[in-house]
């Protein structure tokens, strides 16, 4: 475990500022997640000027955008009214960055499809606004399938130097059917009942602490609206719905509002 010694608001030398520290079970890098531990005696914690629940033994969970800056700062306050700051650094990572010498498509949105869209993201933000209680963040993450890795995280096209969108989850490319699990422990906070215009039949889960996973172009759905699942439980199919040009599981995770590889929580596919 990588230990990170915290600074306290007073400058004189105390055995208490020599025990007081904050752990962490990795390194801080773009897209990634870190479980910590609070130092002994926390009131409260906030990362960024945002608070950070954490669990009766301290431990907490806090994550790195995609483009998260080189450092971020976590403030823990202590029963005793001492304000302890860590600044943190943050590797960078080397995104796949594809330059392409051709203009980027124009796409045109249709009223049906506006129509469609806004109650569609209503329904996400709702869903990952959810606190269910689940101690899934805390567990070691297991791949949902097995396959082609079609789509890294992270990865961006440039167009003649105008940047597109760069890929917010993993693509796993497997045959139409076959079953997806669940990563972790979590609560069902959004079953589509039916496919959404670009997700699909798509499936989010909670995993606890604001750690969510979403599950897209899904062919079936096998779990419903406020169902605990399991870690490894089926969950649903693979398919090609949504905006697909075929069958491959779409798994997204974010904590609160940074996305997040799913890669380095499960490790390389065995």
């Amino acid at each position: 475990m990588a230990i990170v010694y915290a600074e306290t608001n007073d400058a004189e030398p105390s055995t208490f500022r020599e025990t007081v520290k904050f752990g962490f079970s990795v390194e801080a890098i773009q897209g990634g997640v870190m479980i910590g531990d609070a130092p002994a005696g926390t009131r409260s914690l906030s990362f960024d000027g945002e608070i950070v629940p954490f669990d009766e033994d301290g431990k907490f969970i806090i994550a790195f955008n995609r483009d998260a800056g080189q450092a971020a700062n976590l403030v823990a306050t202590l029963d005793n009214g001492e304000t302890l700051r860590q600044f943190i650094n943050i590797a960078p990572r080397n995104w796949k960055i594809e330059h392409v010498s051709i203009n980027r498509r124009a796409t045109t949105q249709s009223a049906a499809f506006l129509a469609r869209r806004g109650p569609e993201l209503e329904q996400i933000n709702a869903a990952r606004a959810v606190h269910s209680g689940s101690k899934g963040w805390r567990q070691s993450f297991v791949w949902p399938a097995k396959g082609r890795i079609s789509g890294q995280f992270g990865s961006q096209r440039i167009y003649n130097g105008d940047p597109g969108s760069y890929h917010s989850g993993i693509d796993i490319a497997a045959p139409a059917g076959t079953y997806f699990v669940a990563p972790a422990d979590g609560v069902v906070t959004l079953a589509a009942a039916s496919p959404f215009t670009l997700e699909g039949n798509l499936l989010m889960i909670d995993h606890g602490m604001g750690l969510n996973s979403a599950f897209l172009h899904g062919s079936e759905i096998l779990v419903k609206p406020g169902q605990g699942v399991k870690r490894g439980e089926a969950i649903g199919r693979i398919g090609s719905t949504g905006s697909a040009t075929g069958p491959h599981l779409h798994w997204s995770m974010k904590w609160k509002q940074a996305r997040i590889d799913p890669i380095l929580l499960t490790g390389p596919m065995d």
